[in-house]
């Protein structure tokens, strides 16, 4: 039996419907004091505990430079999970959880405070049967991978003995262009051999992500017309109603585009576009969305098939809002943009000749995230203009947040005596077909990599061939200038707009 996997014996290990439940193991969370931690990693960990999904003797240890005792670090786990964990708080649980945290006060640039990370991680292994597997969460900036990693490794942590394990896990973003990101991938591989590395991208943990395998290739009904033959267009966005007050020191020369295209927009792409792998084991599925990043290039030219813009003061709902240039923390002459779309191909005989549109931005008119394959129009030979001249083009939208779901648009008759079409919805809603909650991306994830699957977790070549992909847009947007300005609310700034209907085309409005 794999050390990393549990079955209980009473049921039928071959039931995929089981559970599967972590084996004998703990998680190192570095920048533990910080709002990812706070808000993700630790609600996440306990819902995972409440769900019966850790192992009886599971370890939390938090390391960071704070003077805490066990019990300071015991309080705020136990204040994060109250306030933002999913599954109802039950006293028992807790408990039994936080018999095993741990708190190591310590410094990246100390190779004591290390020797100290190593004498917990011993002393777990005795107490609470943790086997010698551990997990190491850099919740950290990546500047500070290089020092943290090279103190694992000095401290024989990052080294596992025979049917052990140790693995790390890094949060975007993975590089700012395709140099850096080589380098990144460098120096982790050089401590954690690639297939001990995760690198979290916390939309792929999301469970309408995973529902566009099950929707492409569960269903004979989406397959035959999933091609070229029928598809007229792809359209990705992420969009999002919130400005970027108090974020200017994360976001201020990163932009939408490295912030979210790059990561989350190109993987939703991979799994819009990949061909059907051959078993769903993470080596076939990381091929086929290796194949299509590989496929996909930019669109050009430039200047007609990209656009960017910076929001500008305006009315978000019924509130005023202020500009980027008036948020704190940014510069007066800041270029950042904060709205991203891109037109790519996918060089495939499936999608020859098929744009797929990727847009990202804030403060636009609403939150959402969603995929819609629009389908060529109908020829609609019996029907003269006036009976279908409300009638819009099929649509499948994959809704990803919030409302999780899929929407079918297509034409139908109106009541009455004539034949008159428009369009209607045929609605598909996670909430109210199932009974069950989805889980919380950092849940899925994190049991992931304590199981050892890496499935949903982007590899190296996926990370180089993303920036790949962008890099030249990058370069273009440098060389041009400020971005061009938009109203909060709106959907954008005019130029994404022109961008469509150069091709006749335009965007959703969700």
């Amino acid at each position: 039996m794999a050390p990393e996997e549990w079955v209980n014996p009473l049921r039928d290990g071959r039931d995929k419907r089981l559970p599967r439940i972590a084996g004998p193991c703990s998680l190192v969370i570095f920048g533990v004091t910080g709002d990812l931690a706070r808000k993700k990693l630790m609600p996440a960990i306990y819902d995972l505990a409440n769900r019966g999904l850790l192992p009886p003797g599971f370890a939390l240890v938090g390391f960071a430079r704070r003077d805490w005792a066990a019990e300071d670090f015991g309080k705020v786990v136990h204040d994060a999970v109250r306030e933002y964990s999913r599954t109802p708080f039950r006293e028992e649980v807790w408990a039994h959880l936080s018999k095993g945290l741990r708190f190591v006060e310590g410094t990246f640039d100390n190779p004591d405070s290390f020797d100290k990370l190593s004498s917990t991680l011993e002393e777990l292994d005795r107490e609470r049967g943790t086997g010698g597997n551990h997990g190491f969460y850099l919740a950290i900036p990546p500047a500070a991978f290089p020092v943290v990693l090279k103190q694992l490794s000095e401290a024989g942590l990052a080294q596992a003995q025979d049917g052990q394990w140790r693995r790390v896990v890094i949060e975007k973003p993975f590089g700012h262009d395709l140099d850096s990101a080589r380098q990144l991938n460098a120096v982790v591989n050089e401590v954690f051999p690639e297939d001990t590395v995760f690198r979290i991208d916390h939309y792929l943990g999301k469970e309408t992500v995973q529902n566009i395998l099950a929707l492409r290739f569960a269903n004979q009904l989406f397959d035959p017309i999933w091609n070229s033959h029928y598809v007229d267009h792809i359209q990705i966005t992420m969009a999002e109603d919130i400005g970027l007050g108090g974020r200017a020191g994360y976001y201020d020369g990163i932009g939408a585009a490295r912030d979210v295209i790059q990561n989350h927009l190109l993987q939703l792409l991979a799994f819009t576009a990949m061909e059907e792998p051959i078993s769903f084991e993470p080596c076939e599925l990381q091929a086929e969305k290796i194949k299509v990043l590989s496929a996909t290039r930019l669109a050009e030219p430039l200047d007609e098939t990209t656009a960017r813009g910076q929001y500008a003061g305006g009315w978000q709902g019924s509130q005023p809002v202020v500009g980027l240039l008036e948020e704190d923390g940014f510069a007066a002459d800041s270029t950042t943009e904060t709205f991203a779309a891109i037109t790519l191909e996918v060089d495939t005989r499936r999608w020859a000749g098929v744009p797929f549109y990727l847009r990202s931005g804030k403060r636009l008119g609403r939150r959402v995230t969603e995929i819609a394959v629009v389908f060529k129009r109908a020829p609609h030979l019996p029907f003269d203009q006036t009976m279908t001249d409300e009638l819009g083009q099929n649509a499948l939208v994959i809704r990803v947040q919030p409302d999780e779901g899929v929407t079918m648009r297509f034409g139908s008759k109106v009541p009455g005596s004539s034949m008159e079409v428009r369009d209607v919805n045929m609605d598909f809603s996670y909430g109210l077909a199932f009974t069950e909650s989805s889980p919380e991306a950092y849940e899925r994830l994190i049991l992931d990599m304590l199981l050892g699957e890496p499935s949903l977790f982007p590899v190296n070549a996926e990370v180089e061939l993303s920036w790949e992909i962008l890099d030249p847009v990058l370069d273009y947007w440098a060389a041009g200038g400020a971005p061009e300005p938009y109203e909060a609310g709106t959907w954008g700034p005019p130029s994404a707009d022109e961008m469509m209907r150069r091709t006749g085309r335009e965007w959703r409005r969700p």
